[in-house]
């Protein structure tokens, strides 16, 4: 049985190196899709098509922010020297930018230190940064998933405990619809009996019957239980379910507007309020999950 996922979580991981410390950092809110979104160096920029597959496997819908950062230490020895042939390379294009457009100010000495190569071989070479870096997010989407699965667990309840109320609502009502129907029908009998001038039983008989069974909710009841059972079945097997309780908040709906437009009474009438509100409070937590 796959957990299930809240859409909201938050998690890091940090490793310490010989040169620095490497963060990377998870959090995500809800969204209709997956979306990712990267805030790294231009040095890590490289990497986000793995990154980006990574993330894939273990997260199917939110807003999810990846932020990477890398702190080098004061200690970290320099090079003992630059690339003076990028040096030059870069003063030219600088210069040409200059008199090509006056009003953009030129390099700082630590932009042009920072240049990409400048300082010959990198603090860390790609393919140790790209080991790093799979390895913390590993770490960050293991805890990542184990908060949302937490968060996942209390949406679980919430949503379990409005499906026993929409449940205890139905066990309450059912008992009534003969009775409702059959006052209904009575009453209904009795008022063509005083419209008509020359009533004749057997139509009115007819009649009474076929609109009492189109107010019965029997049916309704009926495709409620159905569909609760599958909110159950959902919720229990976990996973990416948001998208289909999402439609199954629409059935659930849909029965209990049925229900409020057959209303013979003030039970029926009260009772399709209380499931709206309850499903709805259920479609509010759902928006909630993966």
């Amino acid at each position: 049985m796959a957990a299930l996922h809240s859409m909201t979580g938050y998690a890091q991981a940090v490793a310490e190196l010989p040169v620095g410390s490497l963060s990377l950092e998870l959090r995500a809110v809800n969204s209709r899709f997956l979306e990712l979104n990267f805030r790294m160096g231009e040095e890590f920029r490289s990497l986000e098509p793995a990154l980006r597959e990574r993330i894939g496997d273990k997260v199917k819908r939110g807003k999810l922010e990846c932020r990477i950062n890398f702190n080098a230490n004061e200690s970290a020895a320099l090079p003992n020297q630059i690339d003076s042939e990028l040096l030059a390379k870069l003063g030219h294009l600088a210069q040409q930018v200059s008199q090509a457009l006056p009003e953009v100010r030129p390099l700082t000495v630590a932009e042009v230190l920072r240049w990409p190569g400048m300082l010959g071989q990198q603090v860390l070479d790609l393919e140790n940064l790209q080991a790093v870096l799979l390895k913390l997010l590993d770490q960050a989407l293991a805890d990542f998933n184990a908060s949302r699965a937490r968060e996942g667990d209390k949406l679980k309840a919430v949503l379990l405990d409005r499906v026993n109320g929409i449940r205890a609502q139905v066990a309450v009502l059912r008992p009534k619809v003969p009775a409702i129907v059959a006052a209904f029908r009575d009453k209904l009998a009795k008022r063509l009996e005083e419209l008509l001038s020359n009533p004749d039983p057997e139509r009115i008989t007819q009649e009474v019957a076929l609109y009492a069974q189109k107010i019965d909710v029997a049916e309704e009841l009926d495709r409620l239980e159905t569909h609760l059972a599958e909110v159950e079945r959902v919720l229990a097997a976990g996973g990416a379910a948001g998208k289909r309780l999402d439609f199954l908040m629409q059935e659930l709906n849909r029965e209990a507007n049925t229900l409020g437009s057959k209303a013979a009474a003030n039970d029926l009438s009260q009772t399709a309020v209380e499931l709206k509100v309850l499903i709805e409070q259920m479609r509010e937590q759902i928006q909630n999950l993966e």
